[in-house]
């Protein structure tokens, strides 16, 4: 008998070892693509690209990926759009991949190690033209989904969406555009025009952006996920709630999360703020099936 508990004790340490182990060896990958687009501005002019992609997958993870874009913010001043690296989003990059996502987060045309023409630039403030600069970025993470499902190890037609900011609108515009294959958007702090040091909590062109996300609810047709957060320096409390309310009157799909204040500006919630933030996402995320890999 003394024998046999040995043997028992011994079986359980090697499973638990051998479970410890997997977990150790199961690690992010990180690479680098880039990806040909096209896109136009707001005078109409076509510009033809090679973007700058990070990816982050689980090696671990069960193949085809699913794919997953993660899009970068946009600020007003040209400093800091020239200083945008996948790094600050290398964070929620490797915590989405651990639901299975292959994250690509493109470093989209005029920003970054990308460079090239401000191809967002939507006007002065008393005159914003929104609709082409947000779908210039859209048209950008739609190449990016097909370029990954090239890919032998990549989902042919399983694909969300996902952005902070400039990027938050971006996936409500890839949602009203209902492309094969995207199952589902993910919208933080979302809307255009915020300048949280001249104008806080007053966006350029509000009604424009109201009637934009009215738009789009006219034609998305997948879920969505709109999260915010009360003290949002470039949006404020309340426009948020009336674009969603726009957005669903319209026929919108979706969810809205709004946390109390966070910090000095809740804007930075995504960033700075995944302890609050990753269980709304992840209940999300589980409900359309895409649940955390055992090792996570």
């Amino acid at each position: 008998m003394v024998i046999l508990g040995l043997s028992r004790t011994r079986a359980l340490s090697a499973l638990l070892l051998a479970a410890a182990l997997a977990s150790v060896q199961a690690r992010v990958v990180e690479e680098q693509i880039r990806v040909p687009v096209n896109v136009t501005n707001i005078k109409g002019d076509r510009i033809a690209q090679t973007i700058i992609v990070a990816l982050f997958h689980d090696d671990a993870a069960p193949k085809p990926y699913p794919v997953l874009v993660l899009n970068h913010g946009r600020s007003y001043k040209a400093s800091d759009r020239a200083a945008v690296r996948a790094s600050s989003l290398s964070g929620p990059a490797r915590w989405l991949a651990g639901f299975g996502f292959i994250v690509a987060v493109p470093i989209r045309v005029g920003y970054g190690a990308t460079g090239g023409e401000d191809v967002e630039y939507s006007g002065p403030c008393n005159r914003k033209n929104y609709p082409p600069v947000y779908l210039a970025a859209a048209s950008q993470t739609l190449s990016v989904i097909n370029v990954m499902r090239q890919r032998p190890d990549v989902a042919k037609q399983d694909a969300v969406v996902m952005g902070q900011s400039f990027g938050g609108t971006t996936a409500i515009t890839v949602a009203s555009m209902n492309a094969p294959g995207v199952k589902a958007a993910i919208n933080f702090a979302g809307g255009g025009g915020g300048n949280s040091d001249d104008r806080p909590q007053n966006p350029c062109a509000q009604a424009s952006l109201e009637h934009l996300f009215a738009d789009y609810g006219r034609t998305s047709r997948i879920p969505t996920l709109w999260v915010y957060s009360r003290n949002d320096m470039l949006f404020g409390p309340r426009l948020p709630r009336d674009w969603f309310a726009a957005f669903r009157a319209e026929g919108g799909v979706g969810e809205f999360e709004q946390f109390a204040e966070f910090g000095t500006n809740g804007h930075f919630l995504f960033t700075s703020g995944a302890d609050l933030w990753e269980p709304r996402v992840q209940s999300f995320l589980t409900h359309l099936g895409y649940r955390p890999l055992a090792h996570h």
